[in-house]
């Protein structure tokens, strides 16, 4: 990315305001993503981390989709990682055994586990907007450009989600 001649560059005060601004949609989307509290705050903070390390690439009238880019780019890491890891550990290590569960707790499971379900069934770009526009309310506007797509392609997306949901949801 290059500077254009009029414009200043990305400052300190900038990514400041820039975290500020940003910080709890970019925790949300890794968290659609990943299902995990503590690994969409690690990816957030690396996220940010490397907008930073890169600001004198920054433009600000795409920080946004670059901070999705640079998010999106660190899930994929970490989805790897995470894959090769299983593997591991399925292959040399016992199974965890947790001998406590209460009702509630089970209830819940269950409910998360049914959700997690049907969500799946969503392929994972239409699975990333509908979760941006239902539980963020972001206008398929905003997805647009923070996915850096066009508004068509949120809206087929949007299409293809409620269809599978419509579709799935009486088999679950």
């Amino acid at each position: 990315m290059k500077l254009y001649r009029n414009q200043e560059p990305f400052t300190e005060n900038d990514f400041k305001n820039c975290f500020k601004n940003y910080q709890k949609q970019i925790y949300r989307f890794l968290y659609y993503k990943t299902s995990n509290i503590e690994v969409s705050e690690d990816l957030t903070q690396n996220t940010f981390v490397a907008l930073w390390e890169n600001r004198h690439k920054v433009r600000q009238d795409t920080v946004l989709s670059y901070l999705y880019k640079i998010a999106e780019n660190l899930f994929l890491n970490e989805n790897k990682h995470l894959k090769i890891k299983e593997n591991f550990h399925f292959l040399y290590l016992p199974p965890d055994i947790n001998v406590e569960s209460p009702e509630f707790v089970l209830e819940e499971k269950e409910f998360q586990e049914k959700l997690n379900l049907l969500l799946s069934t969503i392929p994972e770009k239409s699975r990333t907007v509908f979760l941006m526009n239902r539980i963020d309310r972001m206008s398929y506007e905003e997805i647009s450009r923070a996915l850096d797509i066009s508004t068509k392609a949120v809206e087929k997306r949007m299409s293809v989600a409620l269809q599978i949901l419509k579709n799935n949801s009486l088999n679950i």
